[in-house]
């Protein structure tokens, strides 16, 4: 019997609310908390009436520390699961030390504005020293709070989302069960869906085309390499999707496999994307459309970026519209027993299946699941550990187990098509 603030209404959020009032025998009561408090009713009636949980909603603002502390005294929750933006990540970490409330994401932080002088400092200084060159990173930010919730004797947990999240604990479940050395991950993450529109995004649209218009940086033999960004384009043929294109990104997972997976040589990351998505993206951020820096008009305040997003279909209402799969997985190489071995780890998700269990296309379903999985093993003490953790550095078995359970099953096949590779490097 276990008491759960979520806090976000979005996309990710309506999912992993609708999982938790499925799991009503581990989360009793819901507290739904978003700056929209419409959307947070609009759930709760539609499924209030399917569960045995009693569910609250309120009104907050995320990014104020008093809100979140005086909520979480009045509600007590066993566990807070963050399933808003991640602009917001450190002050509702810094609320559960507070209170001392787990705490899980699926995204890592960064920063609303890309020019705050403190943050600019940090991803100045992270550049020069590492090379690597990403708005996004643990090491600077989210894992410096390990002492301080080692001290509140909580854990918090880091992406656990599907990417990063479910990738993380199938490195860590191949690791235990299929090799004694992995060598090289690959990681491939194919939405097969079509909306219909023009152009439009799966997940929250200031976030994504921020990050596919990014540098990609991957990992290889110790040190960080960057390449432009979706400049190295790769043909797969994924496993109930077909043949697409995919791009070499950046991604905060491999940040945190390279430091938790032992003598890792490689880590890369992979997103598919069709041609009309990446002309509408560069034409946007050719007149200015994506950037993060407040500019002034007609007499008020506004960053083009969220404008843009103001404008464009909302990835919430894409279910009813979207058709299709998504792939996303990882594969492996290292060795066993002395011997060189390879294998791909991977889920198909259904985008009107989603839709039909629980409202939303699989982009939200595949984040939203494993964030109740993972706030369901916080409260169930199968992963009680004081400190901050990214997914990998925990036992993976019965997570695996349960994302077969609560619908995303899992596939491992041996000796799949390799990517090759990269040969645009700086």
């Amino acid at each position: 019997m276990s008491r759960v603030l979520i806090i976000g209404a979005g996309g990710v959020a309506s999912v992993g609310f609708a999982k938790c009032c499925q799991n009503h025998k581990v989360f009793t009561h819901i507290c739904l908390a978003s700056r929209t408090k419409a959307k947070c009713d609009a759930l709760k009636e539609r499924w209030q009436n399917k569960t045995s949980a009693e569910i609250t909603t309120v009104q907050i603002d995320a990014s104020d520390k008093a809100q979140l502390i005086a909520l979480m005294r009045e509600f007590k929750p066993d566990v807070c699961m963050h399933l808003g933006l991640p602009y917001h990540n450190l002050i509702i970490m810094e609320a559960c030390v507070a209170c001392k409330v787990p705490y899980l994401d699926t995204a890592t932080y960064e920063p609303e504005d890309t020019e705050d002088p403190e943050w600019l400092a940090l991803y100045e200084k992270r550049c020069q020293e590492t090379n690597m060159v990403s708005l996004m990173d643990y090491a600077d930010h989210q894992w410096t709070y390990m002492e301080k919730f080692k001290q509140a004797g909580i854990t918090g947990l880091l992406g656990a989302g599907f990417d990063p999240g479910v990738t993380s604990v199938f490195s860590a479940y191949a690791l235990k069960h299929y090799f004694d050395q992995i060598e090289t991950i690959d990681i491939l993450d194919c939405n097969g869906g079509d909306h219909g529109y023009p152009f439009a995004t799966n997940f929250n649209t200031e976030l994504n085309l921020r990050e596919v218009s990014a540098p990609a940086d991957f990992w290889e033999e110790g040190k960080w390499i960057s390449v432009p960004p979706v400049t190295e384009k790769v043909e797969y043929d994924f496993a109930g999707v077909g043949k697409k294109d995919m791009y070499l990104m950046h991604h905060e997972e491999v940040e945190s496999l390279a430091k938790n997976i032992p003598g890792i040589k490689r880590i890369r990351f992979y997103m598919t994307f069709g041609q009309s998505y990446l002309t509408h993206m560069k034409c946007l951020e050719n007149v200015g459309m994506l950037s993060t820096v407040p500019v002034m008009f007609e007499g008020r305040e506004i960053t083009p970026i969220q404008f843009l997003k103001f404008l464009m279909p909302e990835p919430s209402t894409l279910g009813p519209r979207t058709v299709g799969k998504t792939n996303i997985g990882c594969i492996f190489t290292g060795y066993k027993d002395g011997k060189k071995r390879t294998i791909y780890i991977y889920n198909i998700c259904d985008h009107q299946e989603s839709y039909q269990e629980v409202g939303s296309q699989a982009i939200s379903y595949t984040t939203g699941v494993p964030a109740m999985i993972a706030a369901a093993l916080i409260c169930t003490k199968e992963w009680d550990r004081p400190g901050v953790y990214n997914l990998e550095e925990l036992d993976p078995d019965k997570f695996m187990e349960m994302l077969n359970e609560w619908g995303l099953p899992w596939v491992v096949e041996e000796n799949p098509v390799m990517v090759p590779d990269v040969v645009n490097r700086q």
